[in-house]
Parts: C-alpha cells; sequence; structure tokens
C-alpha cells in the first residue's frame, strides 16, 4: 500500500531521517534533554513522521456529505516514552515510596530544578509529537494526491492537529494551573478537535462549547470497554472481519485488540458530551491502516 510506503507504521522507522525531520527546529535543544536520552538522537530522528502501533491509526474518511476526510492518531513515539520513564525514576528517587500510597504517586514540586527539568523536556515531547502528526499528514496528502488529484496540490479546508495525553498551563477560574488531559482534549470556545470512535465506529470533528466545569476538556475517543487481552480472548478473526465490514484493513490476529467490540459505543459518548462539543463533521471510515 503507498500509505505504508510513504510512512512507516508499527515498530519500523525511516532508514535515515526525512528531510521534515532533518530540518527541524526541535534538534537544536536536544542535547539539553535529560542525560538519560541524549544518545537516542539518531532512532528520534528516524521516528519522526513514522505512525507507531497500539491504536495508532491512518484513515481515509467520508463525512455524511461524501466530503473526504484524511486523519491520523500518533504521538510522540518511542523518545516521548524514555522522556517519561526517566523522569519517573527520579521523581521516584527523591521520596520515601514506602510513604507513598503507591511508588508510582511520586512527583515533583514546582520551583525545584526536578520539576524544570521535566517541564522543559514534557513540552518538548509535546512539540515533537505535534510535528510528527504534522509530517505524516504532509506525507499522506502527498500519496492522496498523486492517486486522486492527478498530482494536484490538495488543499484542505479544514487542519485540526490536536493534543490528547498532554500536559497545558492554562487560566481557569482566575488561577493559572497545570491542566492534565489524559485521554481527553481540549474544548474551549471554538477549538477544534478530533474524537475517533474504532476501526468499525463513527468518528467525529467537533468545536468546543468551553464549559467552565469542564476545565474546557472532552474525551479524545470512544475509550475501551476491555482490556486487550481480554478481546483477544473474546473475539475471533472472524469477528473482526464482521465488525470492520465495509473498511479496507488489517483482519488478522496481529490486531484483534483494536476489534471495535473492544470499545465503548462512540454514539452513546458523544451523547454524553453534548453540553462540552458540538459535531462539526460525522466521519465514516472507507481505509483504515493500523500500526
Amino acid at each position: 500500500m503507498q500509505i505504508e510506503a510513504a510512512i512507516p507504521v508499527g515498530f519500523s522507522a525511516y532508514q535515515e531521517s526525512v528531510d521534515e525531520s532533518s530540518y527541524w527546529d526541535g534538534w537544536q535543544d536536544f542535547n539539553e534533554l535529560h542525560q538519560g536520552v541524549r544518545d537516542r538522537k539518531a532512532k528520534a530522528m528516524k521516528q519522526l513522521g513514522t505512525l507507531g502501533g497500539g491504536n495508532h491509526f491512518i484513515e481515509v474518511c467520508l463525512d455524511t456529505e461524501n466530503f473526504v476526510w484524511l486523519m491520523l492518531h500518533s504521538g510522540s513515539r518511542n523518545i516521548g516514552k524514555e522522556l517519561a520513564e526517566r523522569h519517573i525514576t527520579t521523581a521516584k528517587g527523591l521520596w520515601r515510596l514506602n510513604e507513598l500510597p503507591a511508588p508510582d504517586l511520586a512527583y515533583f514540586i514546582q520551583g525545584t530544578p526536578e520539576f524544570a527539568a521535566y517541564w522543559k523536556d514534557l513540552k518538548w515531547a509535546q512539540t515533537y509529537a505535534m510535528k510528527n502528526r504534522e509530517i505524516m499528514m504532509i506525507r499522506l496528502l502527498k500519496v492522496f494526491n498523486k492517486l486522486f488529484n492527478h498530482r494536484k496540490e490538495f488543499r484542505p479546508e479544514l487542519a485540526v492537529n490536536c493534543h490528547h495525553n498532554y500536559v497545558a498551563v492554562e487560566e481557569h477560574y482566575g488561577e493559572k494551573v497545570f491542566v492534565t488531559r489524559k485521554g481527553a482534549i481540549n474544548a474551549a470556545t471554538g477549538v477544534y478537535g478530533i474524537i475517533p470512535g474504532s476501526m468499525g465506529a463513527k468518528s467525529f470533528i467537533v468545536q468546543g462549547r468551553g464549559l467552565a466545569e469542564s476545565f474546557n476538556s472532552c474525551s479524545h475517543g470512544a475509550g475501551r470497554k476491555m482490556s486487550r487481552g481480554a478481546a483477544k480472548r473474546a473475539f475471533s478473526e472472524a469477528d473482526f472481519a464482521r465488525q470492520t465490514q465495509g473498511v479496507e484493513c488489517r483482519k488478522d490476529k496481529g490486531v484483534l485488540d483494536e476489534i471495535p467490540g473492544a470499545y465503548k459505543d462512540i454514539k452513546q459518548v458523544m451523547r454524553n458530551q453534548s453540553d462540552l462539543v458540538k459535531i462539526v463533521a460525522e466521519l465514516k471510515q472507507v481505509v483504515c491502516v493500523k500500526g
């Protein structure tokens, strides 16, 4: 498939960093990151502009008026994970872990050098994630134009690049606070967001309503109702084929944990958060590339 030829998926990476990665300004700050990842630069460069695995995807979708949408989901790849692990280890070393309810609740105190280092690296990783999606979308558009638009440049009417699983400094109730959105996106008034369902369900482009009580947040997606292990035990490849009928995608054991039946009903999820967002477009995928 030409999409997979242009964008590595799963554990794959580019053999050499692509131009869009090599010229990224973010590399100027790499040697200022946690010393435990400074030998990972070559790998991080080769992974910038790649999809990854798990629930990461690239999709071609149609909305209710048959307009075409290109959508993808990915993040900060392995370098984000490694940065997080290094800082978690540092945090655990600052506390008597037996005095915490759980070791994973170790934390940094604002104003300390450890907090400053963590905050700097976190912002770098979030910028990397944003650039990662930007590079992939540029390359996806090139593939799409080559296949369907006689190589003419297709200009999207709307482009949305939003974080989930991230931290931002915002003002709420008259105070500047750190907001952590885990499995959530920014739903401030007028802000565009993406809420995917699953490989066989609808996805939605939304605009935030700015509900103060939600700290201007809404769900990132349908969310799982079954663990990956439980999904593999409960469903077969035949189930997967039935639930993704009409979608061109992988239907093998390798993606069985991503079966639509393992996810919550996205329509119910959208009804539950109708006070948080308004729907701009309702999408149905016709092609889904999984990591």
